[in-house]
């Protein structure tokens, strides 16, 4: 009965976190070069990532760690989420790729870990040339992750449709 229940959990927790996240994330938006959280992931230098803290000034830093502890709510949604879904797809179709991408779903979340944990150092005024260099190398290798696992749960999706099979998504 619970396995029932897993998957539209899932969903509606990684909804609520896109909500609160988009929602505390926004003063970053006030500022006048770096307008969110992403343009710190990709920062890959202690150069650019002091430069958006500097952009962003003293609120919204706070504001930023604010948002990336969110995040660590969010990651343990969104990366289960796709995870279960794409294994379940993966099942139904027997294919073994599928069961790749979800695995690759679960690495997408324990990189945004890394990644977070990377930004809270750097939002927390530490310097570093290494850190934002492995930070945005996480957040580059999460985010083709999450690509393949997004491709393949509309590909699947859209198969289970038109097979008439996405009720058994839900079994």
């Amino acid at each position: 009965m619970m396995k029932k229940y897993l998957l539209p959990f899932l969903f509606i927790g990684t909804a609520i976190m896109i909500g609160v996240m988009l929602k505390t994330g926004e003063p970053l938006k006030s500022s006048a070069k770096y307008k969110n959280i992403v343009c710190l992931e990709f920062a890959y230098s202690q150069q650019k990532t002091t430069a958006i803290v500097n952009d962003w000034g003293t609120t919204n830093v706070a504001i930023a760690k604010i948002n990336t502890y969110y995040d660590f709510i969010f990651l343990l949604f969104y990366s289960l989420f796709l995870f279960f879904t794409c294994d379940k797809i993966a099942l139904i179709n027997k294919s073994k790729l599928g069961v790749h991408i979800a695995n690759g779903a679960i690495w997408a979340g324990l990189l945004d870990i890394f990644e977070n944990a990377g930004m809270l150092y750097t939002l927390s005024d530490h310097q570093s040339n290494l850190i934002p260099l492995l930070t945005a190398t996480a957040a580059l290798i999460k985010f083709v992750l999450l690509g393949f696992a997004f491709v393949y749960l509309v590909i699947g999706i859209v198969s289970l449709i038109r097979q008439k099979k996405l009720a058994l998504l839900l079994t």
